[in-house]
């Protein structure tokens, strides 16, 4: 799965939509905002993570979340524990979804899926009988997966998650890691460690550093990407806990996907309004050649990309 950034200056356009939802400076999503859990060191198959376990979940980066049949106590060899960006993708980029009738306030689930479908080749198609599927339902706060997990998959929704939200957990739950991450965030990014909440420094980690596989899709950090925590998350103390590298601070947004957003995607999910289908381009495996991390290929009519361990399957060609 990917981290979504972008390869341009931010447009005067792109200013204007996003200042419509701008997040308050300390706010981030969490799945259990009132709750601070005890740290555990867990694996995720060969990963180690440092996990929040709060009730009956683990929690990293305060809103992304794991069954308990997820982690183990060792390492395992298992190649269905693979979570990371560049596997866990829904076939034929579809997402199935359900709503619990609960849940208050749907149209802000059918809002943010309108807004993913206007601005990616994602779909989302109500689930009949499908055994894959997103369940947006009520929570104590706003949590989702990432990737797809397999089996019934929740995206907790409290009163509070605006629809800016619902398209961010949504973003967890098709593939997307926070931004600030990624693996070259050092480029851009200071991260003020002295400032962070007690037990909370974990959810500034980098993919790698949890030991999660994945990859870059374009080349920067995304200051307007709608999966970037603001200067001030996790604060103890009132002072910035991210700074861009020359020591300001920002703002983050939950207006949208921002253009870095939409080009991460539509790199990682192709098709849509790119007019392309999921497998051209791709060459056949071959076993006569060398394949390095990310790279894809076509095999038995299924698209499939490289990991550091193994060979993941993206979706069938269509």
């Amino acid at each position: 799965m990917l981290t979504s950034c972008q390869n341009e200056e931010i447009n005067q356009d792109e200013d204007q939509l996003i200042q419509e939802e701008v997040l308050d400076q300390s706010e981030v999503e969490l799945a259990y905002p009132d709750q601070i859990g005890s740290l555990h060191k867990l694996y995720y198959g060969l990963s180690e993570l440092t996990v929040e376990k709060i009730e009956d979940t683990y929690v990293l980066d305060g809103d992304i979340v794991f069954r308990l049949n997820q982690l183990t106590t060792t390492p395992s060899n298992e190649t269905d524990r693979s979570v990371g960006r560049t596997g866990g993708r829904w076939n034929n980029n579809i997402v199935y979804y359900q709503i619990n009738s609960t849940l208050s306030n749907q149209q802000r689930v059918f809002d943010a899926i309108a807004h993913w479908e206007a601005n990616t080749s994602v779909q989302f198609v109500q689930r009949t009988n499908q055994s894959d599927y997103v369940y947006f339902t009520p929570g104590s706060g706003c949590s989702s997966f990432v990737g797809r997990i397999g089996g019934r998959q929740n995206i907790t929704l409290a009163n509070g998650c605006t629809t800016g939200s619902t398209i961010h957990e949504i973003g967890h739950a098709v593939g997307l890691w926070h931004e600030q991450s990624r693996i070259d965030r050092n480029n851009y990014i200071n991260i003020n460690f002295q400032n962070i909440q007690d037990n909370r420094e974990n959810n500034f980690q980098t993919y790698a550093q949890q030991g999660q596989d994945g990859d870059e899709y374009t080349s920067s950090l995304d200051f307007n990407s709608i999966m970037l925590y603001s200067s001030y998350a996790f604060s103890k103390n009132g002072q910035p806990t991210i700074v861009k590298n020359d020591g300001t601070a920002f703002n983050s947004q939950r207006s949208g996907l921002s253009s870095g957003d939409i080009q991460g995607i539509n790199i990682m999910y192709p098709g849509g309004e790119t007019g392309g289908r999921l497998c051209d381009g791709v060459s056949a495996w071959s076993s006569s050649q060398n394949y390095q991390v990310g790279a894809k290929v076509t095999y038995q009519g299924s698209l499939y990309e490289r990991t550091n361990t193994r060979w993941v399957i993206i979706g069938e060609c269509n």
